[in-house]
């Protein structure tokens, strides 16, 4: 197939796009630069690249169109934040592509009831993003249902990880000094009684269950699926682990929310709140049963491997002992 990536150069893209061109797949990246991919490989010497601002190609309409003229068969769309823009490029391969695969969030869910929550749980969504993100959601899964729209499949990941970039730490943030305070034995505060969750996923697992939906069309189109590791983690218990890695032993002392959020820097308290209080728990069950989806990764394994890359990568500093996992 012909498929158009928007978006293609980030974390999901650095895994999808080579494994589309190894599975045969003619691949046109686009992107707002000339941006590197977060993960070199040969596959990328084969991909077609097209620079495009989106944002302001939506601003006066013509992305969609853009993206119709390059005749893809299926377009994977990974940065559409808005209603507006997810109309647009609806409304402009209508009739002319096979499949839309759009890539969202479990934010859309807001705050949860029962937990692990499935796809079609009732969504009571906050904050802007998981807001916006809800609203594509309805719409595009609308668009889908209608006997003459465009078919789209939805896939919702998580907190996404791997090597490359900051991940999620057991305080909600990606602040790098949490590792150095649990690799040198040093007190990390938590919030509560350290059971709120995350519920992390490898870009790579992202990638699989894309690909998954490109495959088998009839079973994921007009469908959303959570693309999440096995379980998630509570915060008290991903911090004990990951001191593990170290050969550290967690010393953790639980305090209010508000407490544990003025010992935060400035900049890192807006993610702690935004994680914490959602505390997402997702199942996976509808993408197992439907199309097969297999995580490849823990939680715990996923983060492991994101950890030893900034390691090596000089972003912890001196001193600290290589992840021992598994």
């Amino acid at each position: 197939m012909r498929i158009v990536v928007i978006g293609a150069t980030g974390h999901i893209g650095g895994y999808l796009v080579p494994r589309l061109i190894q599975d045969g797949h003619d691949v046109v990246a686009i992107t707002r630069g000339n941006s590197a991919p977060y993960r070199e490989d040969p596959a990328w010497e084969r991909v077609e690249r097209v620079i495009a601002d989106r944002e302001a190609e939506d601003a006066v309409g013509i992305f969609g169109s853009r993206v119709a003229e390059l005749e893809p068969d299926v377009v994977v769309d990974m940065i559409c934040f808005t209603p507006e823009s997810a109309r647009q490029l609806a409304d402009s391969l209508r009739g002319r592509a096979r499949q839309l695969v759009h890539v969202g969030t479990i934010w859309t869910h807001g705050t949860l009831t029962e937990v692990p929550a499935p796809e079609d749980a009732v969504k009571q969504p906050w904050g802007e993003y998981g807001t916006q993100k809800e609203a594509i959601e309805r719409l595009l899964l609308a668009e889908s249902r209608r006997q003459d729209g465009l078919p789209v499949a939805i896939v919702h990941p998580g907190h996404i990880s791997g090597p490359g970039w900051p991940i999620i730490t057991p305080q909600g943030t990606t602040d790098l000094e949490v590792w150095r305070t649990l690799a040198n034995g040093r007190e990390l505060l938590l919030p509560g009684f350290g059971l709120e969750t995350v519920h992390h996923v490898h870009a790579d697992d992202v990638a699989q269950l894309i690909r998954l939906c490109l495959e088998q069309p009839d079973e994921a189109n007009g469908e959303a699926f959570h693309a999440v590791s096995e379980r998630a983690l509570t915060l008290r218990g991903f911090a004990e682990e990951a001191a593990r890695w170290f050969g550290a032993e967690a010393r953790l002392r639980f305090v209010p929310f508000n407490e544990f959020s003025a010992s935060l820097p400035e900049e890192h308290r807006d993610s702690a709140f935004q994680h914490v209080a959602r505390s997402h728990a997702m199942s996976i069950e509808k993408g197992r049963r439907l199309l097969g989806y297999a995580p490849a990764y823990s939680s715990l394994a996923a983060l492991a491997e994101s950890v030893e890359w900034l390691r090596q990568a000089g972003r912890l500093g001196d001193g600290i002992p290589p992840v021992r996992f598994g």
